[in-house]
């Protein structure tokens, strides 16, 4: 096995209700040549979810949607939600990998465009709810879950408005899912009532450095501290957070320290404090 399973749990149903298993993945950056993460992405089913949960960048070149489509094809019989990030829009492009440990300066230099309609395409007709803008109800396992998405925070795509508002009456539990977590994004899905929030994007910091208890993260990507950059996290009375370090990186910034590949089992289960 090429990448960490990490498992977490998200005590957010009402009493009595089954718990429900999610597999979460981010980032895979899939192109043509990655055999050895087809694979392992192929493998998940053995993770036996009863919801998938994709937090975006499936591609890593112009040529990987059909990849990408035959990597998840097990998976794609399992209920799924997605939404998408900056490279399944825009081709990755050659530049200093150090760049991305440098605070991001807000300014975005694109590649060619992505055939990310075609992806899009592929996973909705295999009964995939695309969130980039919308909101989702579904039945799991008895609870239903309303799950609402924004697009990429980090293009500035997400227009949170198209989705806002209280979560559906007939829901048992309300989540988000995005790319990038952004603080605006983050606030208002918790300002919504949203009890957790599924996100990617920080490849949990892609480059960590030893400290104290485990390793720290020097960057997010985004304006999330760093001591958020992967896994579970709650502040307060916020939504709790859900990092995916994801799977893959950037073809032109192949390295990963002290964050290896990873895929989530994040199971919901009942909050026996109501």
């Amino acid at each position: 096995m090429a990448f960490v399973v990490r498992e977490v749990e998200i005590p957010i149903l009402p009493q009595g209700h089954e718990p429900i298993r999610i597999v979460h993945f981010s980032d895979l950056h899939l192109t043509p040549s990655c055999k050895r993460e087809i694979a392992d992405i192929k493998s998940f089913i053995d993770l036996k979810p009863d919801l998938v949960i994709s937090t975006g960048d499936f591609l890593g070149s112009i040529d990987a949607v059909p990849v990408a489509l035959d990597a998840l094809d097990p998976l794609l019989d399992i209920p799924g939600l997605f939404v998408f990030g900056s490279n399944d829009y825009y081709a990755p492009r050659i530049k200093n990998p150090l760049g991305y440990l440098m605070p991001d300066n807000g300014k975005r230099i694109h590649g060619d465009p992505m055939p990310s309609h075609e992806l899009a395409d592929g996973l909705t007709k295999r009964g995939w709810r695309n969130l980039n803008f919308s909101r989702a109800l579904l039945e799991i396992k008895g609870t239903t879950i309303e799950a609402r998405g924004t697009d990429d925070a980090h293009l500035e795509r997400d227009d949170y408005s198209l989705v806002a508002g209280e979560p559906n009456p007939k829901a048992d539990v309300a989540i988000g899912v995005t790319h990038a977590p952004y603080k605006r994004v983050l606030d208002a899905m918790g300002a919504d009532g949203l009890l957790a929030i599924f996100a990617g994007h920080t490849h949990g910091g892609q480059v960590r450095l030893p400290w104290i208890g485990e390793s720290r993260a020097l960057t997010t990507n985004c304006d999330l501290p760093t001591w958020r950059a992967r896994g579970l996290t709650r502040f307060g009375r916020e939504p709790w957070l859900h990092i995916s370090a994801g799977m893959g990186t950037s073809p032109y910034a192949r390295i990963r320290v002290a964050s290896p590949p990873e895929v989530s089992i994040v199971t919901l289960i009942a909050d026996e404090r109501k």
